[in-house]
């Protein structure tokens, strides 16, 4: 029977929030109010095939033809639609692991034979294309990647990015690499993978890194030819987007740079937080002291933290119920002895969140 379902959606749809929630994964909604320009908006709008502006403008963003740009619902219906135009029940697909679930279920969902390559923790969690190649077959369809990691926020360079390009290529497999936290590298913002090759089709929105999921403006990058097979796809799912969305999207698209640093801010400010804070616990009762560990990135919205002397589990269980805070299971990750933290929110928040981490982790009661 076909995955139908993610668990990981499901938990944080009815679990992940809190008082304190450090559970997030992209940045605080951005007001519309703040919006500069905000258009005329309207119900209808010639969007058959995509609405013409959006195409545009999101093609401007990318340095790319319209042509290559297919609008979708966020970036887990462009997932869906990118893999299933190249993917048939029984294809080989590559994915990393750890990796976000709703990549693994998209590709069990549509019937695919899923192996993993491992970014090693000792590794930092780096992309390594040897990890790669000891998996990849004449049957490999697609390789999966995002970029930034999700969940570690680790930035794989354009060169790594190459060598998976060349694997790819030298079994006619496509690499799929989702950028949805990739605008978080604020300064000297890496180009979209896409223009690595016409191997590559590329995943995005304006959610993660601007606050603006509520507009599910998604996209994918892909060849011409790809790009329309992808769009057809969407008649399956509905026959236009919501216009008012597109109108939106387009006046967004036009203060990125204004919607983007107001994040920043945030976002520096939480991670500034999280590199001082003291979450290597080594006191409290007998059998309550515990830390963690996790690697340094320079960006991104997420960290993941490897918890050292307990149980992932019942810490944020301990967590939710004690401290009003709660944090991602790494279960969701297929690593059971970690969970993801998110920054970005509300810096205020997530100070308190962090004092009461260390506060559950030391078995301190709350004060």
């Amino acid at each position: 029977m076909r995955h139908r379902h993610s668990d990981y959606m499901h938990w944080a749809k009815t679990q992940s929030r809190a008082r304190f929630n450090l559970a997030t994964s992209g940045v605080g909604s951005f007001p519309l109010a703040e919006l500069p320009h905000q258009p005329r908006l309207e119900i209808n709008g010639d969007s058959t095939y995509g609405y013409a502006p959006l195409q545009q403008a999101i093609a401007r963003k990318c340095g790319v033809d319209p042509d290559c740009v297919v609008a979708a619902a966020g970036t887990s219906m462009a997932n869906h639609l990118a893999m299933a135009a190249l993917v048939d029940p029984g294809d080989e697909v590559l994915i990393e692991h750890p990796a976000y679930e709703l990549l693994a279920s998209a590709a069990l969902f549509l019937g695919a034979d899923v192996k993993r390559f491992t970014r090693a923790e000792e590794n930092g969690y780096a992309l390594d294309p040897a990890a790669i190649r000891g998996v990849l077959t004449s049957k490999t369809k697609l390789i999966v990647v995002t970029n930034l990691h999700n969940p570690t926020s680790v930035l794989t360079p354009d060169a790594v990015l190459r060598e998976v390009g060349d694997l790819a290529r030298s079994v006619g497999a496509h690499v799929l690499v989702d950028e949805v936290y990739l605008d978080a590298v604020y300064e000297n913002t890496p180009r979209t993978a896409y223009r690595l090759g016409p191997e590559f089709i590329v995943t995005n929105s304006l959610t993660k890194v601007y606050g603006l999921s509520g507009l599910r403006c998604g996209w994918i990058l892909a060849q011409p030819d790809l790009a329309r097979a992808m769009g057809r796809l969407n008649d399956l799912f509905g026959s236009i987007p919501a216009h008012p969305a597109e109108l939106l999207s387009v006046a967004a698209l036009e203060q990125l740079d204004h919607i983007r640093e107001r994040a920043r801010k945030v976002v520096e400010a939480d991670r500034a937080l999280l590199s001082a804070a003291d979450l290597q616990v080594c006191t409290g009762p007998p059998g309550r002291g515990i830390g963690v560990s996790a690697p340094r990135t320079a960006w991104g919205t997420t960290a993941f933290l490897r918890l050292h002397g307990g149980n992932v589990e019942e810490l944020l269980a301990r967590l939710r119920t004690e401290y009003e805070t709660t944090a991602v299971p790494g279960r969701f990750f297929e690593m059971p002895d970690h969970f993801r933290i998110g920054m970005g929110v509300n810096t205020e928040m997530f100070r308190e969140g962090l004092r009461r981490l260390a506060m559950a982790l030391a078995g301190q009661p709350l004060r």
